[in-house]
């Protein structure tokens, strides 16, 4: 591992609490960054910051973020600046899913989904965006990073509202690459496949819940025996590669683009 591939970058990370989130925190920590940690989960947030500073590498601060609200991802923005001087990434990686058949979805289902995953990137990025067109153009370029999914690409008929917030995910990828390309900003992201972390973890429960599959693991056994090539499933640690090299200075040259890590479910 290069330990100084992320050295001066400083990072708002959302959903940072567990899963793909503290793994990639203390990932890019370990590669230099000093990252801001935010989650509705505070507690939890906080466990992962004392993490890394106890590691030695970058530094890593936490506060309570829900990404529903506006003045709560402006507070995250200028925590991270009041901290570090200033905010070059965000990765807006916080989401949820919680899984009905078609004709079982309700609006308090859609709402919650959509509010978090869709609406919570967007404010994300515009909250990111304005702090760091505000420092000027020559301190870039600076990289947004949204996390998408298999489900930005297709469509599963038990997890409909899911897959909607991740199309938008993905809308907002290449609209924000549009829209802030003046400003010396990136847009990009990564769509992970089925990856063992707790939000997979109560995604099966629910998947049993629903009669969807029959007992608990199931269904990630059965994706990776007949969707993935690969076949297996993925952890955190399949992921945090990718979310460094969009952090890099070594993917400048992109933007616009999500790039897939799925193990082979979904071919582009």
């Amino acid at each position: 591992m290069d330990r100084e591939r992320l050295k001066g970058k400083n990072v708002l990370i959302t959903g940072a609490a567990q899963g793909m989130g503290a793994a990639i925190a203390e990932h890019y920590a370990a590669q230099g960054a000093n990252v801001c940690l935010g989650d509705v989960n505070e507690a939890g947030a906080h466990a992962v910051a004392e993490r890394i500073n106890a590691a030695g590498n970058g530094r890593a601060i936490a506060l309570k973020l829900d990404v529903t609200k506006r003045a709560d991802n402006a507070a995250a923005v200028a925590a991270a600046v009041e901290a570090f001087g200033s905010l070059n990434v965000a990765l807006l990686n916080a989401g949820l899913n919680k899984p009905k058949f078609f004709m079982d979805i309700d609006e308090e289902n859609w709402d919650l989904i959509m509010n978090v995953n869709a609406k919570g990137v967007l404010l994300g990025m515009q909250e990111a965006a304005r702090q760091m067109i505000a420092q000027g153009p020559e301190q870039g370029p600076y990289k947004i990073i949204n996390v998408g999914s298999i489900a930005s690409r297709t469509t599963f008929d038990d997890v409909v509202p899911y897959c909607c917030s991740k199309h938008a995910v993905l809308a907002m990828i290449t609209g924000g690459a549009r829209a802030l390309v003046d400003h010396n900003i990136t847009v990009n992201g990564y769509g992970p496949g089925v990856v063992r972390t707790e939000l997979w973890e109560q995604l099966d429960k629910d998947l049993v819940e629903i009669g969807k599959f029959d007992k608990p693991g199931e269904s990630m056994d059965s994706l990776a025996r007949n969707m993935i090539l690969m076949k297996r499933y993925s952890y955190p640690q399949d992921v945090v590669g990718t979310a460094a090299f969009l952090a890099s200075s070594d993917s400048d040259y992109m933007t616009g683009q999500l790039i897939l890590i799925d193990g082979g479910m979904v071919m582009q």
